[in-house]
């Protein structure tokens, strides 16, 4: 091996996050980027802090620099990236019931039924794992008041009825019956908008609420 190798060698070495120290001198850097960096590059900037964590076996500071990403990226309008941080919440931390809410709440926002069907009934089966059932029927009467999708309003009345808000259940299939409540917008940019604000309220509960939220 070359002098040279091994001089190169050893700084990589030096800021391997496991080497002791490595990791701090990682996330030091990529915190000073992102504080003077633009909103969405700060994201991407506290996104890759979360990564270095992951790699380092740091769990519960990795999910606090992804939920933080999330927070710079749908300020910046940027759901796309959003939902990519937050498909890595959950693979970190599968029960992590806030953000499948916000997950489902992207995958409204840009209109992909199909993913957000998925998603709420993931969101409705790790409830009710967690004990946790009457904090989804709040969010699942919001979501169903906004869209007009039948099959979606129609899921959204059978999870309501799995988790005992039978009322709710039935106000849902009436909105159904009419096409959507009095409330869902019909202009898509507006109904993003909605979704986008409601997301990123759900990432901010979930970051309030603890890593295990």
């Amino acid at each position: 091996m070359s002098l040279f190798d091994r001089l190169f060698r050893s700084k990589k070495d030096s800021q391997s996050p496991e080497r002791p120290g490595g990791l701090e001198r990682q996330l030091q850097h990529l915190e000073a980027r992102a504080k003077d960096a633009l909103l969405g590059a700060r994201g991407s900037l506290l996104n890759r802090a979360g990564d270095v964590c992951l790699k380092a076996g740091d769990r519960e500071r990795a999910l606090r620099y992804f939920g933080e990403s999330i927070d710079c990226l749908l300020a910046d309008e940027q759901p796309e990236p959003a939902r990519g941080v937050a498909k890595k919440i959950i693979r970190v931390q599968p029960e992590s019931v806030r953000t499948l809410c916000t997950l489902a709440w992207l995958d409204l926002a840009g209109r992909q039924y199909a993913a957000a069907l998925s998603n709420v009934r993931e969101y409705v089966e790790a409830v009710k794992r967690a004990g946790r059932e009457e904090m989804a029927v709040g969010p699942l009467v919001d979501m169903a008041q906004v869209v007009r999708d039948t099959e979606f309003l129609q899921e959204a009345a059978k999870a309501l009825e799995e988790l005992g808000a039978h009322s709710k259940a039935e106000l849902v299939r009436e909105w159904c019956g009419a096409g959507g409540s009095p409330n869902a917008p019909q202009d898509p940019t507006e109904l993003s908008a909605m979704c986008l604000k409601a997301a990123s309220g759900s990432n901010e509960l979930r970051r309030s609420e603890g890593a295990v939220a």
